[in-house]
């Protein structure tokens, strides 16, 4: 039997034709701010958000009144979750080791690893406040010794975020603005209403957020490109209906463009689906957005063997990929792209998107294929050196001018000469 689509979601072209509007919105809006700064700043937060503060920085007496609001419990929910993702990322970081080898007698060449000095940290909001992401992004950056760490996070319906703001001082942010959208991401790598220009951005967001990502990388660095959330649940006949559907629109309501798919072995699992899902969303909170997702982006592939679901699944490359089947672990050794695998039905996304430890801000739209997700190393430049002996430095010089010569770097080949005349007198 070949690979069978039981449920198709939209086309790639019109998932482009979405993607053009909102690479031109944000065009115009990054360069209204270039060009105008603070005053184009507060213009555009109070359009969008409504809310034109004096000062957009909150103050620590502000920060202190706000954490002060909020029940111990959450409080201490937010600390144990921290505690997770910072114990992680720092094994992470003990991992990244200084190099240094003597590759010739006399050359020594190495590596080191340095932290990036400024950066800021996009904290969603709109309709749910993310305050995960606080986590994920100022806490990393904190263990991988960052200098200087700034954060955006947008109001909700004009008041403060609360659990927001106390993730993201508890997390070790140094400044924080209540600003949200390309408006903050722009700030931040600018230098706005205040701000230092930050060396790099990172966090989730929406549409136009990951689109200014985009459009400022180069200016400044980024984590990632991290589209709209996805989901792809690898499932064989061990699996049950029920808790596919729940993994599926656990993570389709994140927003009415999220892909949720589901590649399985099991033909009773793939024409049961859609009518759990159906039943399920009768009585979700959040069926307005999750419904949407799945009815427009949602998917359901049949195959016939393990090998095929590793090889549909890595062609779809997703961000999270739950794995609900007899042996998890085949997947772990034989599948190369995906954002983070969660193995097995005792773990989930939502482990992951909150507070287990290892990081939620993900590749998307297939990247991958080609790099991971924000992690401590996102946050560290590798660095290299050398050291020379003069009579390695003639020797070396000998060979570099010849390959200067080959190329016709005639001023590259003189820096080996004067090398080799200086130090290769008198050595045979």
């Amino acid at each position: 039997m070949a690979i069978q689509t039981i449920k198709r979601g939209k086309t790639l072209e019109q998932k482009a034709d979405a993607d053009a509007q909102v690479q031109e919105t944000v065009r115009g809006i990054l360069a209204d701010i270039a060009a105008r700064r603070d005053e184009a700043v507060r213009e555009l937060s109070m359009r969008f958000d409504k809310w034109k503060p004096a000062s957009f920085k909150l103050s620590a007496e502000e920060i202190e009144s706000v954490i002060a609001g909020l029940p111990e419990r959450a409080i201490a929910d937010i600390q144990f979750a921290q505690e997770q993702v910072r114990n992680f990322a720092l094994a992470q970081r003990a991992a990244l080791q200084d190099v240094e080898v003597e590759t010739l007698p006399g050359v020594v060449l190495g590596h080191k690893n340095i932290p990036v000095n400024r950066v800021g940290c996009y904290v969603p909001g709109g309709r749910y406040p993310m305050v995960a992401s606080a986590h994920m992004s100022v806490v990393t950056a904190k263990a991988a010794g960052v200098k200087e760490v700034i954060a955006c996070t947008p109001p909700i319906k004009g008041e403060l975020p609360a659990a927001t703001i106390a993730a993201i001082h508890l997390g070790g942010a140094d400044e924080i603005y209540i600003l949200g959208g390309v408006q903050a991401l722009a700030s931040m790598a600018y230098g706005a209403l205040g701000m230092e220009p930050v060396d790099m951005l990172v966090g989730p967001g929406n549409a136009f957020v990951a689109e200014a990502k985009r459009q400022l990388f180069g200016l400044v660095g980024i984590d990632l490109l991290a589209g709209p959330t996805e989901v792809l649940i690898v499932a064989d006949e061990s699996a049950d209906a029920e808790m596919c559907a729940v993994d599926l629109l656990g993570q389709a309501e994140h927003g009415p463009t999220s892909p949720a798919v589901l590649v399985t072995t099991s033909r009773a699992l793939a024409e049961s689906i859609e009518a759990e899902i159906g039943r399920q969303l009768e009585s979700l909170p959040t069926a307005d957005l999750a419904g949407v997702a799945w009815r427009d982006y949602g998917e359901v592939i049949l195959v016939d063997s393990d090998a095929e679901m590793v090889q549909v699944a890595d062609d779809i490359a997703s961000e999270h990929v739950q794995i609900l089947t007899r042996d998890p672990d085949y997947f772990l050794r034989n599948m190369t792209n995906y954002g983070a695998l969660f193995l097995g039905p005792e773990t989930n996304v939502a482990y992951g998107d909150k507070v287990i430890g290892t990081n939620h801000t993900l590749p998307t739209k297939k990247a991958g294929r080609y790099t991971g997700g924000l992690w401590v190393g996102k946050f560290i430049k590798t660095v290299t050196y050398q050291r020379v002996t003069e009579a390695a430095s003639a020797l070396i010089g000998e060979y570099g001018s010849r390959l200067c010569d080959l190329e016709g770097f005639m001023g590259h080949k003189e820096q080996c000469d004067l090398r080799v005349r200086r130090y290769g007198a008198g050595l045979t």
